[in-house]
């Protein structure tokens, strides 16, 4: 089992930074492929990044590539989402979740994905 609990969102003006924490207990990270996903209001979840378990390979949508890093530390057990030249339309509740896999392929579909934290609210004022 992974519990994951993110923190780090919060209320920021367009063009600013947010960096999201997730923060993951129980069973190391190692041998989990982690992603971000977030929703907005009215909207369908949505994935943004991922990242390999070992941290070699990385994804991202193209509305955010370029903006945000997606990074992990494996011995502290942490994910991170550096986020840079915040939109309003990235306001959104941003959830931090893991699947098992050894493999560097990044999965970005929500259900292939076994565990999911509680989310954190990141809104991007215009």
């Amino acid at each position: 089992q992974v519990q994951l609990v993110e923190s780090g969102g919060g209320l920021v003006q367009a063009g600013g930074s947010l960096r999201l924490s997730c923060a993951a207990s129980g069973r190391t990270l190692n041998g989990y492929a982690m992603g971000w996903f977030r929703q907005a209001p009215g909207k369908e979840r949505e994935f943004v990044t991922g990242i390999s378990w070992s941290g070699s390979s990385t994804y991202y949508v193209d509305s955010v590539s370029g903006r945000f890093t997606i990074s992990r530390d494996n011995a502290r057990k942490m994910v991170y989402l550096q986020m840079n030249s915040l939109k309003p339309e990235d306001t959104a509740v941003y959830y931090c979740a893991a699947r098992y896999s050894w493999i560097d392929q990044i999965a970005t579909t929500a259900p292939v994905y076994a565990y999911w934290g509680q989310g954190t609210q990141v809104t991007v004022s215009s």
